[in-house]
């Protein structure tokens, strides 16, 4: 292999490395924090996250419990690393290719739209509970290459590709619905600040500046000029990648990229410090009040059926008419079994499928006592060894 695609799939290899084992650090804090929200320390459990916290500047403050700094705040920069990512790929990865990014795009549309399709279907009716209709439509990527990751060297590159490709589009689909349908009342003064804002990010790009530090002198009144315009205020963090220059100084003897050096300096802390805290304050749900009939509530029925069926048929039947109308082919090497199971592995929507219930159901007021949550954590986990076993066996077979 010459240097120069060498030097392309550095990125994809570093990412996967550590997406696979971030999100195995994922599973166990989950679990972790099952644990601790069904033990004698759940009521300090539920303290912390409701703790006070505020930042003061004069006669300016912002204080938010710490659950909420951590949705608000730390996935922010979850979402600053997703819009790096976005681009990235976009310019020089593998969605630079439209040949290749066909199949991976209708893939991604039908994986989000099936899902919810099958929840409006369960939850037609109910004005409160059609708020959750985009939960089961996305896809943790991080936790799907850690399931990915426990078979080892038999899956092919071009599979773990595929994957990463759909997930980024299933990013994409979800900043569009999260700024969309998941807002709050306007206000127009901060959205005015917010644009001039997004405007003085423009004129650093447009004059060459390539320091992100730069960059972040800006984004963070911006993060705080969108919280309060009542847009969510992570999509700050995609509108600030949208700007860091991926080329670095033409007159420099050896141009380091910008924005993959944030990349690159993000990602751990993004895979083994945002993601687990994330987790860690989002998937502790309280059992002792809960039964096995609480699955039958349309609410977590909806976002089960979403994400186990919804998922997998979305994805392989928009797959399988894409190459049956030559629009795409097959990536190189996997078969229609493998792409199946890929699917099926798809279903775990994780974290950002329990952001969209933060969202949607913010902080338990629709009622629901945490069955939202208690779907998503059913149904990722379902998917997640059904989509393994699927693998295995294609995989061994293939």
């Amino acid at each position: 292999m010459s240097a120069s695609p060498r030097r392309l799939l550095r990125p994809l290899q570093e990412f996967l490395r550590l997406e696979a084992s971030g999100g195995l650090v994922l599973m166990a804090t989950a679990a972790l924090a099952m644990i601790v929200a069904n033990s004698p320390l759940a009521a300090g459990y539920r303290q912390l996250l409701s703790l006070p916290f505020e930042v003061r500047l004069g006669g300016i403050g912002l204080g938010k419990p710490l659950l909420l700094w951590i949705n608000d705040g730390l996935m922010a920069v979850f979402f600053l690393l997703v819009g790096l990512e976005l681009k990235r790929e976009v310019l020089e990865g593998h969605l630079s290719d439209v040949r290749r990014a066909v199949l991976p795009a209708l893939a991604a549309i039908g994986g989000m739209a099936a899902p919810a399709a099958f929840y409006v279907l369960l939850n037609r009716g109910d004005a409160v509970a059609m708020r959750g209709w985009a939960i089961p439509a996305a896809t943790d990527i991080a936790f799907a290459l850690g399931v990915l990751s426990l078979l080892g060297p038999r899956v092919p590159a071009a599979l773990k590709a595929f994957l990463l490709s759909v997930a980024i589009f299933d990013d994409l689909g979800a900043i569009v619905v999260i700024a969309l349908f998941y807002t709050e009342k306007l206000s127009t003064t901060s959205l005015g600040i917010a644009a001039a804002l997004v405007l003085a990010l423009a004129m650093l790009n447009r004059a060459g500046i390539v320091r992100p530090a730069a960059y972040f002198v800006v984004g963070v009144p911006l993060w705080i000029a969108v919280l309060k315009s009542g847009v969510h205020a992570t999509l700050a963090g995609v509108i600030l990648a949208m700007f860091i220059p991926l080329r670095g100084r033409d007159d420099a003897a050896d141009p380091v990229s910008p924005l993959r050096s944030l990349e690159h300096a993000l990602h751990p802390w993004v895979a083994f410090g945002i993601l687990p805290i994330f987790a860690f304050a989002n998937a502790g749900v309280p059992l002792a009040d809960l039964s096995a009939g609480d699955l039958l509530h349309p609410v977590p029925l909806g976002i089960i059926s979403g994400l186990l069926l919804g998922k997998q048929a979305g994805i392989f039947l928009s797959s399988w008419l894409a190459v049956r109308l030559r629009l795409a082919a097959l990536p190189e090497g996997v078969g229609w079994a493998a792409l199946w199971g890929t699917s099926i592995l798809c279903g775990i929507g994780f974290t950002l499928s329990l952001f969209i219930a933060s969202l949607a159901f913010e902080e338990g007021a629709a009622g629901f006592g945490g069955l939202e949550r208690l779907g998503i954590l059913v149904g990722s986990l379902v998917a997640g060894l059904l989509g393994w076993a699927a693998l295995r066996v294609s995989l061994r077979t293939g």
